[in-house]
């Protein structure tokens, strides 16, 4: 645990000390504000439940998107600048320097959602919204977070260029999340199977207020094999 902690305080003072990653913070955080202010808040006739809902289903795809853009320099940047080697040499396992990377692209994450708070307070401000409700959002954000990031640290591992690691992580994530569409053109069994394999659908209930155990699993699920083929993906290169 101590060597996870060593690598992610390393990763997130990386992060803290450039520029690329509050640009990518800052860009999510003005096309939230804007999607916010276009599709979430226009129309008197809606409840502020349905305006704290469609604020979630928004800020959602810009997690899933910022996470790809966010992770791919976890180890594809390593292995371009020759450091890879240094972490292969020092007495830390592949989960640790996985777990650690991972840990602390999460950890940056955390700064675009404790930024955007304050679109919620709005809601709350000129309506009535739970307190239940938007945890079970940020909930299902941090979950819907963790799983991109896990993708794009699979997806980094894969490559040694980051534009490349940007792009295996998106192909990866845009399959689960047009998943759905496959559904409405399949027959059952198959279709439960596909429509199961799109994040979107298990993240519709945490924007509801809903929070249920099989759709906490799917994300925790998702997460945990990106990570294990990341990790194994490392162990297959230590040893070339």
């Amino acid at each position: 645990m101590k060597n996870i902690w060593l690598i992610a305080r390393r990763e997130l003072a990386a992060y803290l000390r450039t520029m690329s990653g509050y640009i990518i913070i800052a860009v999510m955080l003005f096309i939230d504000g804007l999607l916010f202010n276009a599709f979430a808040i226009p129309g008197t006739a809606k409840k502020s439940s349905e305006i704290l809902a469609d604020f979630f289903m928004l800020t959602s795809g810009i997690t899933m998107v910022g996470a790809v853009f966010l992770s791919m320099r976890l180890i594809a940047e390593e292995r371009q600048t020759g450091t890879l080697a240094l972490l292969y040499s020092s007495p830390v396992h592949d989960l640790e320097i996985v777990l650690g990377k991972f840990l602390a692209a999460l950890l940056f994450l955390c700064l675009f959602f404790t930024a955007t708070l304050y679109m919620p307070a709005l809601v709350a401000a000129y309506g009535k919204v739970s307190l239940g409700h938007i945890f079970s959002g940020y909930l299902g954000l941090l979950l819907v977070g963790a799983t991109g990031l896990a993708i794009g640290t699979f997806g980094s591992a894969l490559s040694k260029s980051q534009v490349l690691a940007a792009v295996l992580s998106g192909v990866m994530t845009l399959a689960l999340t047009t998943a759905w569409l496959l559904g409405k053109i399949t027959d059952r069994p198959l279709t439960d199977i596909v429509n199961g394999l799109a994040w979107w659908g298990h993240f519709e209930a945490f924007r509801t207020g809903v929070i249920h155990l099989k759709h906490v699993s799917y994300f925790v699920l998702v997460s945990f094999i990106a990570l294990f083929s990341a990790t194994r993906v490392l162990e297959a290169r230590r040893w070339r």
